[in-house]
């Protein structure tokens, strides 16, 4: 195998292996949450669903990727690539739609009290699942193009205004499909990046404002909580707009060309799948409910395993 073929192929391993194992321990920690607590704050609601993205985001594009790097060919047909790719579509856009959500709502739960926020805030926890639900039925509307355009790789050389994916296919047929298609995704996430850094800069700017008042708050538990979620959202979507930065960058290099080279596709998914790999572990070293959990459960470990050891003697 040619050297540059195993970087890529144990770089887009790593990257695969840690990002679903850190989303599944996320979505574990959380289940057992909702488990053992009567309700979910909105933030951990949000970030439980996120998770999930990130990790259908994962089993859909990097899994059938790093297969293919690593020499399997026809993983899927004509109908199993339309899924496969109208699934990866949408967990890509429920990634960038959830952190923007996570952004907006973490801003209204610490902006200070007005006359409409004063009503907002209560009803935050009740918004969170039809905001879901909407999300859902956006990305799946913006979406449904994928399946007509995508099939089972051919023999022979890539048509032009191809993506080629290694495991799939997308071809758009003629450069005004193609354009369009970039087009609407790239405003969606442009749309979504733009609010999210909004939010983002608004919370920075009430923690400049109220350095003292935190201070203080920071005393109480509720206060030292929102901070430190709040803390967590800025992390997240500074995370999220670097990878964002570096992935539409390609993006809008691919629309310019009609045959995109493999390289550069491959690429363009590594920077792109980051955040849904990285972003468990910000979630698991700053979220205190989340690390208790994975604490809890390694220590109801140590003594089975004691017990075990003791036994062998």
């Amino acid at each position: 195998m040619d050297l540059c073929v195993t970087i890529k192929g144990v770089s887009f391993l790593l990257q695969t292996g840690m990002g679903i194992l850190g989303n599944t321990v996320v979505l574990l920690a959380y289940g057992h949450i909702i488990y053992t607590e009567p309700k979910l704050l909105p933030v951990d609601m949000i970030l439980c669903h996120l998770a999930f993205a990130n990790l259908l985001l994962l089993l859909t594009r990097c899994v059938p990727q790093t297969m293919t790097v690593f020499g399997l060919r026809d993983l899927l047909n004509d109908p199993g690539c339309k899924v496969v790719i109208y699934a990866y579509r949408i967990g890509r856009a429920l990634s960038v739609c959830i952190t923007c959500m996570l952004s907006v709502f973490q801003a209204v739960t610490i902006a200070p009290a007005g006359p409409r926020l004063s009503r907002l805030k209560p009803a935050l926890p009740s918004l969170v699942l039809p905001t879901f639900a909407g999300l859902w039925l956006l990305n799946m509307a913006i979406c449904i193009a994928a399946p007509f355009f995508s099939m089972a790789p051919r023999n022979g050389t890539v048509p032009a205004f191809t993506l080629n994916l290694g495991f799939c296919h997308v071809d758009f047929r003629d450069n005004l499909s193609y354009v369009i298609n970039g087009v609407a995704v790239s405003g969606r996430d442009f749309a979504f990046v733009a609010l999210m850094v909004g939010s983002s800069g608004y919370i920075l700017l009430l923690l400049h404002r109220h350095s003292r008042q935190v201070r203080g708050i920071r005393r109480s538990q509720s206060g030292g909580a929102e901070t430190r979620a709040a803390k967590t959202v800025v992390t997240l979507v500074v995370l999220y707009v670097v990878f964002f930065g570096i992935d539409n960058v390609i993006w809008i290099y691919m629309l310019t060309v009609a045959k995109v080279s493999p390289v550069v596709a491959d690429m363009r998914v590594f920077f792109s799948s980051c955040y849904a790999s990285l972003s468990p572990y910000f979630i698991i070293s700053s979220n205190k409910k989340v690390k208790a959990k994975i604490l809890c459960a390694s220590e109801q470990d140590r003594p089975s395993a004691d017990t075990q050891e003791s036994n062998d003697k």
